[in-house]
C-alpha cells in the first residue's frame, strides 16, 4: 500500500500515461476512458488523496466501506463494483451513484425495489460471465434478462462489465474484451442508452482501452498492492 500522497500522484499520472498511449493506438480520445479507483481496504485517506489528485470516480467492493467513505469524503462519483448481495442490495441502492455488478437474482429485483424510491434511476451495468463460474449473466441468457431489466422502474441499464479470468498475460483477457464489445453493440440495437463498458484493471488496462473500454478499474496501480490477508 502506498504511503505518500506523492506516490499517489505519480502512480496516477503513470495510469493516465499508459491510457493515453493505448488511445493513440486506437484512435481514440482519452478522455473517453473514465478512471474508476478501487478502493477496497484503502483507508480513507489515501482515498482523499486520489480524489485530490483528479480522480471524480471510486468504486468499493463492500457496502460498509462504501457507507463510511462517502460519507467522509463526499466529493466525487461513488460506484459499487461489487458482487451485489440480497440481503445489502437497499443499501447499494441508497448510496452507489453506479453499479457495475447486475446480474440475475433476488438482489438485482431488490435494488430495482430500492432504487424506486430515487429521484432518477440507478445507473447498472450488466455483469457478464464468460467462465461459467462467476457471478454474472451468461452472454446466451444476456438479452433476455437485458429485458426484464428494462421494465424495472428504479434501474437505468447504461452498459456492460466482466471480470475475465486471472491473465497470465495482458493479452489473454482480449478476447473477452472484445466479446464484451459485440455484446454491448447487440443490445444497444434495442437499448440505445447502453454504451458503456467496464473492463480491464491494474494488469490489462491497455488491452482493454484498445478494445474499446469506457471505464477501467484501477486499483493495484494506483494504491498498490493490500496486504495479505492474515
Amino acid at each position: 500500500m502506498i504511503d505518500s500522497r506523492a506516490e499517489l500522484e505519480e502512480n496516477l499520472d503513470r495510469v493516465r500515461r499508459a491510457i493515453a498511449e493505448a488511445c493513440a493506438g486506437a484512435g481514440r480520445d482519452p478522455s473517453s476512458v473514465r478512471i474508476v479507483a478501487v478502493a477496497k481496504e484503502v483507508p480513507v485517506g489515501v482515498v482523499g488523496w486520489a480524489i485530490e489528485a483528479g480522480v471524480e470516480d471510486v468504486g468499493e467492493n463492500y457496502v460498509r466501506e462504501l457507507e463510511a467513505k462517502r460519507e467522509a469524503l463526499g466529493a466525487g462519483r461513488w460506484h459499487y463494483v461489487g458482487t451485489l448481495q440480497s440481503h445489502t442490495a437497499a443499501r447499494v441502492a441508497e448510496r452507489a451513484d453506479v453499479v457495475h455488478s447486475l446480474s440475475p437474482g433476488r438482489a438485482a429485483e431488490r435494488l430495482g425495489r430500492r432504487a424506486a424510491q430515487r429521484p432518477s434511476p440507478l445507473p447498472v451495468l450488466y455483469q457478464v460471465d464468460f467462465t461459467g463460474r462467476r457471478h454474472g449473466v451468461s452472454p446466451e441468457e444476456l438479452p433476455g434478462f437485458a429485458a426484464r431489466v428494462r421494465s424495472m422502474e428504479g434501474l437505468a441499464p447504461v452498459g456492460l462489465m466482466t471480470l475475465p479470468p486471472a491473465p497470465e498475460r495482458a493479452e489473454d483477457s482480449r478476447p473477452f474484451f472484445r466479446r464484451l464489445r459485440e455484446l454491448r453493440d447487440e443490445l444497444a440495437g434495442e437499448d440505445e442508452t447502453v454504451r458503456e463498458l467496464s473492463m480491464g484493471m491494474s494488469a490489462d488496462l491497455r488491452v482493454a482501452v484498445e478494445e474499446g473500454a469506457s471505464m477501467v478499474r484501477i486499483g493495484t496501480a494506483l494504491f498498490g498492492a493490500r496486504a495479505p490477508a492474515r
